[in-house]
């Protein structure tokens, strides 16, 4: 009689089989899991069962260059957002942010600015990389613990995007429930996954630890890593776009700011304007409807979802988990 195989992990049955090695699925097979298969804990972290060949591929091949720009989040914080502002800022010496024919017209932000571990490394383990052209614009939701060697010894630049972990939750509840039903899973109750974010177990989480890796980093490597906050960027929005450029050292000149160049970027990138986008309105991408890339953009929506003993409890892991370094957020 042959020897029994185990059986693959469920998650596997949504992946392209033949982009997943072996080793990837003995190692899944190895891993606590949870969320009907969806999330697997690797090395202190939640992973997605679709990221985990992504994430191995990047670890063994991926070199960073000194002039790399890395956009780093956690899920639902405001990336989409985020990509957008920075391919416009990075190329508006190229792309006129008022060009009928700007990228981000026709292309969805994820396509200009590519992840990682989900896009590149997840289709193939060894993606040609030749033909992005210098600084190369790439991002990740991996928590700082799982980037690269070469990542943090190299002098790429990071800029990493947090938000308030109520609206990150909310808007994270209604992304996973639109892909669950996407990929025939059963949807969950906001008291379920409530209950497993509180805990830690979320996509790339816990939440609190990933967010506390990049603001310690940015604390000792100020000139490598770039914390923006949501919240303060949505308030004044042209301050911290100013910020981000001198980060980047690519700054406005008088000229730009004096012809509304700051205000064409963020008029562009807007919530409003990219959401309303026909590219961005139907059809997928990265496995799911580009539509549920844009939940509302909004700060303050957890009060529409939230119990008062939920925004409570939230409160205080915040409470909890920052206050020890003196982080203060949200």
């Amino acid at each position: 009689m042959g020897t029994h195989q185990p059986s693959l992990p469920p998650a596997l049955k949504y992946l392209k089989e033949d982009k997943v090695t072996e080793e990837c699925k003995d190692l899944m097979r190895s891993l606590p899991s949870t969320d009907q298969g969806f999330l697997y804990q690797y090395q202190g972290s939640w992973i997605p069962a679709f990221s985990m060949q992504g994430v191995l591929s990047f670890h063994k091949h991926f070199q960073a260059h000194d002039t790399d720009i890395l956009l780093v989040t956690s899920p639902k914080v405001g990336t989409t957002w985020l990509k957008s502002i920075l391919f416009s800022l990075l190329n508006r010496a190229r792309y006129d942010p008022n060009a009928q024919r700007h990228p981000l017209l026709t292309n969805n932000p994820h396509k200009l600015v590519p992840f990682l571990e989900i896009d590149l490394y997840s289709t193939k383990q060894v993606p040609d990389l030749t033909s992005f052209t210098s600084p190369r614009l790439l991002s990740t939701h991996l928590p700082y613990s799982l980037l690269t060697r070469s990542v943090k010894d190299s002098m790429c630049k990071i800029v990493y995007l947090c938000r308030n972990p109520k609206d990150t939750f909310v808007s994270m509840w209604h992304f996973r429930n639109s892909t669950r039903v996407n990929q025939g899973m059963n949807p969950s109750t906001i008291e379920q996954d409530f209950d497993n974010f509180s805990k830690g177990i979320s996509p790339y989480g816990p939440y609190w630890d990933h967010v506390m890796s990049y603001w310690k980093e940015s604390l000792e490597k100020s000139e490598k890593v770039f914390v923006l906050e949501y919240e303060k960027m949505k308030e004044q929005p042209t301050i911290h776009l100013k910020k981000l450029a001198e980060f980047l050292e690519c700054a406005f000149s008088p000229e730009e700011e004096e012809k509304g160049v700051l205000n064409d970027i963020l008029k562009l990138c807007s919530f409003e304007n990219l959401s309303n986008l026909e590219v961005n309105k139907g059809g997928k991408i990265l496995m799911v409807n580009k539509a549920a890339l844009f939940h509302r953009g909004e700060v303050g929506d957890w009060m529409n979802h939230l119990t008062p003993e939920m925004s409570e409890t939230l409160d205080r892991i915040t409470e909890e988990k920052f206050h020890s370094i003196g982080l203060k957020l949200f």
